[in-house]
């Protein structure tokens, strides 16, 4: 059987590990938005009535997303393990360190799984399927459009499929920057995530951005109320209120910014996005492990060149402070 996939929030298990009460971590291990959007008031009907595909979140996320069109799904990765399906098996390229959901949910479905090269701008003649995150979780790169679109020709080429997946876009708002525009393309697939920038995780509501024809088909393999009548009400509010879009960027980038130079300024060479900070480092297990005999929760990935954290944003100035010690005094015990 295959090792489970590791994600960060697993606090309960780092709670019962550490023999630390719930209520006294600082939960640092995922890149969600740690002020969450506001959801108004939720009508009563949200939750009395089945959820209705007529109420026009589909064509707002759309145009949300300057795209041609768009499939609401629960969450991104309700899309992640039905894709693989609604493509013809073949040869899958992802990045050696990424999201961990994308490969095992290819090799379920038949496909095979080899190493994307991220620095070629080539791909060999073998390749079918290309999954990318833009940018990446966790080392942050962005690969250019040009790339990508360069990507996609050759796939296109031969019947293949770009996939894209753009979780953490949203944080830097850059239109110009995303796929979501050329997702009306045959072998091209763009994925969006409402969980990461407006910190809703919990509501599971993402879209499939990409041609008519394959979200028709994901729409008939996922079946009916994907997505139910409270996430629906809770992402129309997000997508309607655009003050708050860019009160947030503006927050985040600051906050990102000064957790990456409290990083630095240990010696560390950070690498941000607007909502983590990621960073190699070899004693990366020593340092988990003296941040949560604090109580401070982070993420830990062993399988790069080296291992490397993952620490997400702090929510108020008291997170903050608490974290700033408690960095500091764990840096200095595993040195």
């Amino acid at each position: 059987m295959a090792e489970p996939i590791r994600h960060g929030g697993n606090l309960r298990e780092a709670a019962r590990r550490y023999a630390i009460a719930l209520g006294d971590w600082l939960d640092l291990s995922t890149g969600i938005n740690p002020r969450a959007y506001p959801v108004p008031p939720m009508p009563m009907d949200a939750w009395r009535r089945l959820p209705e595909d007529g109420d026009g979140l589909a064509e707002l996320a759309a145009r949300h997303y300057g795209a041609p069109g768009a499939l609401p799904v629960a969450g991104s990765q309700a899309a992640i393990r039905a894709l693989p399906g609604a493509l013809k098996r073949g040869i899958a390229a992802v990045a050696p360190l990424t999201y961990g959901e994308y490969a095992p949910a290819f090799e379920r479905a038949g496909h095979r799984i080899v190493t994307l090269d991220i620095a070629s701008a080539a791909l060999t003649d073998d390749i079918d399927y290309v999954i990318v995150s833009n940018p990446n979780n966790p080392t942050t790169d962005r690969i250019g459009r040009d790339v990508l679109l360069h990507w996609h020709e050759q796939l296109a080429m031969r019947g293949g499929t770009l996939i894209v997946d753009e979780a953490f876009a949203d944080a830097y708002g850059d239109a110009a920057t995303s796929m979501a525009s050329e997702s009306g393309r045959e072998g091209l697939v763009v994925l969006r995530s409402v969980g990461k920038f407006y910190g809703l995780a919990g509501i599971r509501a993402g879209f499939v951005l990409a041609a008519a024809p394959l979200r028709n088909a994901l729409s008939e393999a996922l079946g009916a109320w994907t997505v139910s009548g409270p996430a629906r009400h809770a992402v129309q509010a997000a997508f309607n209120d655009l003050s708050w879009q860019a009160e947030t960027r503006a927050t985040l980038a600051r906050d990102s910014a000064r957790l990456a130079a409290l990083v630095r300024n240990q010696g560390f060479d950070p690498h941000a996005t607007p909502l983590f900070v990621w960073f190699e480092t070899s004693r990366a297990v020593a340092l988990q492990h003296a941040l949560a005999t604090r109580g401070i929760w982070t993420r830990l990935f062993e399988h790069g060149a080296l291992p490397s954290l993952r620490i997400g944003l702090t929510g108020s100035d008291g997170e903050w402070a608490r974290f700033e010690e408690a960095f500091d005094a764990a840096v200095k015990a595993i040195r």
